[in-house]
């Protein structure tokens, strides 16, 4: 970046950086596929919470549907609801 100002240096970086963050805002994780480390970055979910989604799937196989969550001890309609933007069910 030489020849740059330190304004437009600053400006190209911040824009580099702020890239990754908006796209990874706006995907949303398979059911059927996510990791519980990726699950952990749901709002909502934490460890816990991302273990038994994993665990549930490992013994009572893929989700239907993203409403079948609620079948996971501890997950209820509410948190249902503000996970549901977040998640899909691929067929």
């Amino acid at each position: 970046m030489k020849g740059f100002s330190s304004f437009a240096r600053t400006v190209a970086l911040a824009a580099v950086l702020s890239v990754p963050v908006t796209a990874t805002a706006a995907e949303t994780l398979d059911l059927n596929q996510a990791s519980a480390e990726e699950l952990v970055q749901l709002d909502g979910i934490g460890p816990v919470y991302a273990e038994r989604i994993v665990d549930y799937r490992d013994e009572n196989g893929p989700f239907d549907s993203v409403d079948q969550l609620t079948e996971v001890n501890g997950i209820g309609p509410k948190t249902l609801d503000d996970l549901r933007d977040q998640l899909l069910v691929d067929d």
